[in-house]
């Protein structure tokens, strides 16, 4: 049983072997796929096509709470994975699904957040075969961040606007729309919120994107600023892609580096090619 579970909690977490990557990317693709049936929901579309969209979000909800079982149930500390950032994205995700016939109306925006669940797959390089350098993995996670603000403001304003205000408000394109226009600071005024929460979600939009882009972006600065006086040189034992010029050993794992020309030697070269 120990040996079932560890096995559990490492294919649950695991980007590199075929089947860990298989599950990760499976659940990924079903957070995409119950995201596109939120926004298509929002349009006028036949009861039949709208009835078997709501059993397939109904099937991805099973899926994403047997995932959340299973990941409490193989994790030695229990208390603090419940507590976890990431514990709390994925309850809030499958949330509505188990309070669904309950009277609480903001338990319905509460889907909207689906969404970041695919923050823990930004942070693994080895998820994404082209991004294979720090820099690349700050650069998405900036990416990331933004459309994800935008997806779930738009979720949550489309949500409060269009029942008071549905001739504005008439899909979720035209909550994209606004929050587009809003968060970069143009502002055309052709579509408002009129509700009290809807204003407030607007100005904590905004507020959201002047804390989080702002910081991510001095990370990729930083970053920047830092390999400067780099050279790209993949180290064989971990992958670290820049070292200092005259590095002969890999600052993260210690393995011997090659490839890299002491800088004297390459003065020399230099002096030697202007002289001829």
């Amino acid at each position: 049983m120990l040996l079932l579970r560890k096995k559990t909690a490492f294919y649950l977490t695991d980007l590199e072997t075929p089947v860990g990557k298989a599950i990760n990317l499976t659940i990924a693709g079903l957070v995409l796929l119950s995201s596109v049936i939120f926004v298509a929901e929002t349009y006028t579309i036949p009861n039949a096509v709208r009835f078997q969209l709501n059993i397939v979000d109904t099937v991805i909800l099973i899926i994403f709470a047997v995932e959340y079982a299973l990941r409490l149930w193989s994790t030695d500390k229990k208390i603090k994975y419940i507590f976890s950032f990431y514990s709390i994205i994925d309850l809030m995700a499958i949330l509505p699904f188990f309070l669904g016939t309950a009277d609480i109306s903001f338990i319905r925006l509460l889907r909207w957040f689906r969404i970041l669940r695919l923050i823990r797959f930004i942070d693994k390089k080895s998820f994404f075969g082209n991004i294979n350098t720090e820099d690349g993995v700050i650069l998405g996670r900036i990416l990331f961040t933004l459309f994800t603000i935008i997806f779930i403001y738009s979720g949550l304003i489309y949500q409060v606007e269009h029942p008071v205000n549905p001739k504005v408000f008439r899909t979720f394109l035209d909550a994209f729309y606004f929050s587009i226009v809003t968060m970069t600071t143009v502002g055309f005024g052709d579509v408002t919120p009129i509700s009290e929460l809807g204003r407030l979600l607007t100005v904590s939009m905004i507020l959201t994107g002047i804390a989080l882009i702002p910081w991510q972006v001095g990370d990729l600065i930083k970053r920047l600023v830092k390999t400067v006086n780099q050279i790209e040189t993949i180290c064989p034992g971990c992958g670290l892609g820049f070292h200092d010029a005259d590095a002969q050993f890999c600052k993260a794992c210690g393995t011997k580096l090659s490839g890299i020309i002491d800088s004297s030697v390459e003065d020399g070269i230099s002096t030697y090619s202007l002289d001829k």
